[in-house]
C-alpha cells in the first residue's frame, strides 16, 4: 500500500477530509464542521491528509497552523491530529507526521507542536514512537 500525504488545496477535498476528521471532533455535524473549518482557515488553518496512492479514500487528517511565539519560534502547532478508525496502525499517521516535519522545515520552522486529552494512551504511546518528548502541562479555563 502506497500512502501519499499532501495539503489540501481544493474545496472539493474537504467533505472526505473532514468526515475522517468528526472522528477527533464529534460534537460536530458535517456541516457545522465544514463551517468551522472554513472559519478558522481565514486565520491560517490548513488540513493536510494521507490518502492511499491515487485512491479517495483518506486514511488520516491533520489540522494545524503556522505561528511563531517567544518560547518555540517559528513553529507548526498540531490542532487535530486523527487516523480513520478502520485505518489504524497502517502507518498513515507516520507518513503524516514525517510530511509535517518536512513541510515544516521548508517554511523555517524550528518546532512541531501539538496537545493531547490526557485519556488518549494510544495516542501518546504513537508520539513518544514517533520522537515527541512530553515537555509541558496544559492548562485550561473552560468557561470565561
Amino acid at each position: 500500500m502506497q500512502l501519499q500525504a499532501k495539503l489540501l488545496s481544493s474545496p472539493h477535498e474537504l467533505p472526505a477530509v473532514a468526515a475522517v476528521l468528526l472522528q477527533l471532533r464529534p460534537k460536530y455535524t458535517l456541516e457545522s464542521l465544514l463551517a468551522q473549518i472554513e472559519k478558522q482557515q481565514v486565520q491560517g488553518y490548513q488540513l493536510a491528509y494521507v490518502r492511499e496512492g491515487e485512491g479517495n479514500q483518506v486514511l488520516c487528517v491533520a489540522g494545524f497552523v503556522i505561528s511563531e511565539k517567544l518560547a518555540w519560534g517559528k513553529h507548526i502547532y498540531v490542532d487535530d491530529l486523527v487516523t480513520d478508525s478502520a485505518h489504524r496502525s497502517a502507518g498513515a499517521g507516520r507518513v503524516l507526521i514525517d510530511w509535517l516535519k518536512q513541510h515544516g522545515k521548508s517554511l523555517g520552522c524550528d518546532q512541531l507542536h501539538l496537545d493531547s486529552g490526557v485519556q488518549r494512551f494510544a495516542a501518546h504511546r504513537f508520539y513518544l514512537r514517533e520522537g515527541f518528548d512530553i515537555t509541558s502541562h496544559h492548562f485550561a479555563l473552560g468557561e470565561l
